[in-house]
């Protein structure tokens, strides 16, 4: 059977047979219509990354001594960024899924470039990082609240369950090679609070009125600590905004990064005029009370990122919407949302009581027997198609704009331990074979071959590039 031939009689398959067969693991399905290119997978429980071929075959790996903390994508030089979990530096500190408190530069034959660690009693990275154009990145952290700090901004006693809040915060951090950096700009969700519980306290007003502030009451039942649990981070370079998928609200927030750290901290500055407040948010209106349980379109969603220019859909956003407390039956779905952007780089606010529009997606993914509670991540691909990671399985998958199944490959890289054997991943990419950091990657590869071969040692080779 033809690989063609297999694709489309895997679509045909019933539930309990696409069940079976993805309990199998590599290479399932590639068709001729996939995306050319190398896809890099760091497995949630394992200390390596990898570099795969449309075959499954590893072409190249990266080792590390920690476990991924979940994030990794490619320089343009062909050297990995990866976040990774690590222990605290001192004392205590926050450990929720997604914790990483490490972000890594990794030469092609493992030597640590540039490493830098926030992991404390006070902050922790996690979940996502995020090159800028400039060099320096983008990284997600905690910031430690104690109960006191937050009754005294005004939330409700009976949501802090947990006796402690950790908010999050994006910082920029400029690199420092070998070891550390400086954080350049930041911005803080301690700093766009509104509530409506306690007149006496700071803070206090209409929650409904101010949509571009975050409602300190705005909580899962019971109020746990990591009430944000902000899971993505993308930056759009020709608006200067960076895109955050805010987990615990179901929805995603769109920030002004042409601020200072001092306007970030206020109402006021920037290029779009209002400080570090929200210019845009989507996916739950009864975050900032303009619906009900009815308009929420996002459920616990992950990996929102501006589809690029060139690219069909390009300066749309792309998300995985995993479904999870959706109402009726446990399906994720990969949603792409049709922004109403203005010709300022603004967007179009909405009336008083009312959601930010759209109404809903403007294309959707909805496979059969898919569904990935946590985790995971989706990707528009050059000729159209996207590339999609169920992460809870450890499945990829690439489907065409019509839903056709053209590469389906699940993650044969595990490892057994208290909740049994795991071969979760966070989120995936693809490169295409012309991108700068292939090029530089298979190059070594090929160079390293041919020396090995001719008895040449390219240990300095490869730590140089």
């Amino acid at each position: 059977m033809t690989r063609r031939t297999l694709a489309g009689a895997f679509c045909a398959l019933s539930v309990a047979a696409v069940a079976l067969i993805a309990a199998q693991t590599g290479l399932l399905v590639r068709t001729h219509e996939a995306s050319p290119g190398y896809t890099l997978m760091a497995p949630i429980a394992l200390t390596t990354t990898y570099l795969l071929d449309l075959e499954g075959n590893v072409v190249h790996s990266w080792p590390s001594d920690a476990p991924a903390g979940n994030a990794a994508i490619l320089l343009s030089n062909g050297h990995l960024l990866r976040t990774e979990a690590v222990e605290p530096t001192s004392g205590r500190t926050f450990d929720r899924g997604g914790a990483g408190g490490r972000v890594r530069e990794i030469a092609s034959d493992g030597t640590v470039i540039w490493e830098y660690v926030l992991s404390s009693s006070e902050r922790r990275l996690h979940h996502d990082v995020k090159c800028l154009p400039n060099g320096n990145v983008l990284l997600i952290s905690w910031e430690a609240k104690t109960a006191a700090e937050a009754i005294a901004a005004g939330r409700n006693p009976a949501l802090l369950k947990d006796n402690e809040l950790w908010p999050d915060s994006i910082l920029e951090v400029r690199p420092t090679p070998p070891v550390g950096g400086d954080i350049v700009w930041e911005w803080h969700v301690w700093d766009h609070l509104v509530q409506d519980f306690d007149p006496a306290k700071p803070n206090y007003d209409d929650v409904g009125a101010h949509p571009e502030l975050i409602d300190l009451n705005c909580a899962l039942p019971g109020g746990p600590a990591d009430w944000n649990h902000t899971n993505s981070v993308a930056y759009n370079a020709e608006l200067d905004q960076v895109v955050i998928s805010v987990h615990e609200f179901s929805e995603i927030w769109v920030l002004d990064h042409s601020t200072t750290t001092a306007e970030a901290a206020g109402h006021r500055g920037g290029r779009y005029g209002r400080g570090g407040d929200i210019l845009y948010r989507w996916g739950n209106p009864q975050a900032y009370r303009a619906g009900d349980t009815r308009d929420q379109v996002l459920f616990g969603q992950h990996d929102a990122q501006w589809i690029d220019n060139g690219l069909p859909g390009e300066g749309r956003l792309l998300l995985f919407n995993n479904g999870l407390g959706r109402p009726g039956d446990d399906y994720s779905t990969v949603d792409e949302i049709k922004l109403p952007l203005l010709a300022d780089g603004t967007y179009a606010q909405p009336a008083s009581g009312d959601a930010y529009l759209p109404t809903g997606p403007a294309w959707t993914y909805r496979g059969r027997d898919f569904y990935s509670s946590h985790i995971s991540g989706a990707q528009r691909l050059s000729n159209g198609n996207t590339l999609v990671c169920d992460g809870a399985s450890g499945r990829l998958f690439e489907v065409s704009a019509s839903g056709e199944l053209v590469w389906d490959y699940v993650n044969p890289f595990s490892t057994a331990g208290p909740r049994g054997t795991r071969n979760e991943v966070f989120k995936v990419r693809r490169y295409a074979p012309d991108d700068p950091a292939i090029v530089a990657i298979l190059g070594l590869v090929r160079l390293r071959h041919d020396r090995a071969v001719a008895g040449i040692d390219v240990v300095r080779l490869a730590r140089d590039s």
